[in-house]
């Protein structure tokens, strides 16, 4: 198994709603690739064994999906994430996922899609999935007139120094799960209880903060469409011989 590194994980735990309730509900985005479920709110750690569950249970036929939601406001810590980057306690919960890296913060606000991928059948590289979501969230701000840059070195997108898409894979049987979260509308004050990914000082920022009004739904069909058309461009399911 392979954890690829900064910021969008998961939990061990097995509790809270029934994780077969997050993924009945098929979207009308009828992209080329994948199935597209949109989630809406949704909890932590529920999401998580469902991701875990649906990547244990597929199957060489099985197709890949996107799941779009937001999550209710939840710390999670990597596996080699040093509990020293919570600079403040809170209400929030703190939870122990099974990704690389460090500390980051889901909310209400953010846009999260999680790519369950079978990366063999596409040909599909770690690193290259990697650029392809920080592709997809680039693509995306531009459609809103955000110029927006990827930081060597530091997986995720920037607008200049202050990080605004961040991203985290697991890889277990070949396939991925976990994705990306693009902050959109929310409180950012949370970002401030922590150094983000593990980095002291660094800014966070969101589609409003850089002026853009717009909502969650809308960025999550956005990201799909670009994600299936990333997925189908340049790599696609072989053919079977």
């Amino acid at each position: 198994m392979k954890s690829a590194a900064c910021c969008v994980p998961g939990s061990e735990a097995n509790h809270h709603e029934p994780a077969e309730a997050l993924s009945t509900q098929t979207s009308d985005l009828r992209p080329q690739n994948c199935v597209v479920r949109e989630l809406g709110f949704v909890e932590y750690v529920a999401t998580f064994d469902a991701q875990k569950r649906f990547t244990a249970e597929r199957g060489p036929d099985t197709p890949d999906e996107l799941w779009l939601l937001q999550h209710e406001p939840v710390y999670t810590l990597g596996l080699a994430g040093k509990p020293e980057h919570l600079l403040v306690e809170s209400d929030v919960p703190v939870v122990k996922i099974d990704r690389g890296g460090q500390i980051t913060y889901h909310g209400p606000g953010q846009a999260v899609v999680y790519l369950l991928i079978d990366l063999a059948r596409r040909n599909l590289k770690v690193r290259e999935q990697v650029r392809l979501m920080e592709q997809a969230m680039l693509d995306v701000l531009a459609g809103y007139g955000i110029q927006a840059e990827r930081h060597e070195g530091a997986p995720g997108v920037y607008v200049q120094d202050a990080k605004i898409g961040a991203l985290g894979l697991k890889i277990s049987r070949g396939c991925s799960y976990h994705g990306l979260s693009l902050n959109v509308d929310l409180d950012l004050a949370p970002f401030l209880r922590i150094n983000p990914c593990g980095y002291a000082g660094l800014r966070s920022t969101s589609l409003r903060g850089e002026g853009v009004q717009t909502d969650v739904d809308t960025v999550l069909k956005r990201l799909a469409r670009r994600l299936d058309e990333l997925l189908e461009r340049d790599h696609p399911i072989a053919a079977a011989s």
